[in-house]
C-alpha cells in the first residue's frame, strides 16, 4: 500500500534571507517566514493529512505549528530529517567561501559531492539517512498523506536518491526549494513516484 508525503520546505529564516547556509544552526524564522508557516497551515487544513512530520531544528518546528494547529495534530520529531551540516561554511554565503578559497569553492560547484565544504557531512551519507528517514514515516502511514516539513539541501538529496537520479547532480536538477513550497511524492515500497514539485502553497 503506497504512502503520499507532503514535502515541505520550512520558511525562510534571516540567514536565508541573506543567502547564507545554515545546516545545523538553529536559526529561527523571519516575519516572511512566519507568514509561510501561516500559509502552509492554511493549504493543510483545506486537504486530507493524517500525519505531520518534521525535522528537529526549530525553523522546522515552527513551521508545522499552524498546520498542527489547523488539523489538530501533534507533530512526530525525525532526527533523520536534520539540514545537512555545512561545515566552515555555516551561516556564510558560497561568495563569502570563494573569497577566502576559490579553488575549494568551484571544485564544489562542480560536484559538490565529491567536494563537500570542508568539515561537512558527507551528502551520501545525509542522502542516506535522509532518505530513510522518509521510508520509515511511509511504513508507519500505509495509505495515508503525510506532511513532511525538513530542510532545502537535504529535500534535494533525498529527491535525487528515491528518484534514482544521481545525488551529485542535486544542485542542478533541483536549484532550490521554495519556502514552504510543498513537493507531493507516492512512496510503496522500495518505488517512489513523483506527483508534483516545489508548489507553493498559496498563489
Amino acid at each position: 500500500m503506497s504512502t503520499t508525503l507532503l514535502l515541505a520546505r520550512h520558511g525562510q529564516t534571516v540567514w536565508h534571507a541573506e543567502n547564507r547556509y545554515a545546516g545545523v544552526s538553529d536559526v529561527g524564522l523571519t516575519d516572511a517566514g512566519r507568514a509561510q508557516a501561516e500559509a502552509l497551515g492554511r493549504w493543510a487544513a483545506a486537504r486530507p493529512v493524517d500525519a505531520i512530520w518534521t525535522s528537529p531544528l526549530s525553523r522546522a518546528i515552527a513551521t508545522a505549528e499552524p498546520a498542527c494547529r489547523a488539523l489538530g495534530l501533534t507533530p512526530h520529531r525525525e532526527p533523520g530529517l536534520r539540514e545537512c551540516d555545512f561545515g566552515v561554511v555555516e551561516g556564510r554565503t558560497l561568495a563569502e567561501f570563494e573569497a577566502e578559497n576559490p579553488k575549494a569553492a568551484q571544485a564544489f560547484c562542480a560536484d559538490p559531492v565529491a567536494h563537500p565544504f570542508p568539515g561537512a557531512e558527507d551528502p551520501r551519507a545525509a542522502a542516506a539517512r535522509g532518505t530513510a528517514a522518509l521510508r520509515r514515516i511511509a511504513a508507519a502511514r500505509p495509505g495515508g498523506r503525510v506532511l513532511v516539513v525538513a530542510h532545502n539541501t537535504l529535500l534535494r538529496l533525498v529527491l535525487c536518491s528515491l528518484l534514482h537520479i544521481p545525488v551529485a547532480e542535486y544542485r542542478r536538477v533541483l536549484p532550490r526549494l521554495r519556502n514552504t513550497a510543498v513537493s507531493e511524492i507516492r512512496v510503496s515500497g522500495e518505488d517512489t513516484a513523483l506527483l508534483s514539485l516545489n508548489v507553493p502553497c498559496e498563489p
